[in-house]
């Protein structure tokens, strides 16, 4: 008996605003990357994301094991296009103090009894 072997590509792709997407799914390839990298298994990735298929997550991860240095420059930019959209709006909405007046609110709407 021959075992017939097929290549399959990583089931990853780039949503129309450049951010890499696992499987048709809305999980980013940063988050599985991130996941394997604290030390989660591919299991535990799936229990944590259940839209991922444990097959396709084999897949990414070995993508990025195969890729290491292209990942890591994907990964390094989309933190620093985070840290500029945090900034922005962190200068648009001031954080500080936020609890206080998000509190202050909930009083405001509680049911009287």
């Amino acid at each position: 008996m021959t075992l017939a072997i097929a290549l399959e590509s990583a089931p990853i792709e780039t949503d129309a605003h450049g951010v890499v997407r696992v499987a048709k799914t809305r999980v980013t390839l940063d988050t599985v990357v991130t996941a394997f990298l604290e030390g989660c298994t591919p299991e535990e990735i799936a229990e944590q994301y259940p839209s991922l298929q444990l097959p396709d997550i084999y897949l990414v991860i070995g993508y990025y094991l195969r890729h290491r240095d292209e990942v890591h420059t994907y990964l390094v930019e989309r933190q620093r296009q985070r840290d500029a959209i945090q900034q922005e709006a962190e200068q648009r909405f001031n954080p500080i103090g936020i609890r206080d007046r998000l509190l202050a609110r909930q009083v405001r709407f509680l049911p009287l009894r």
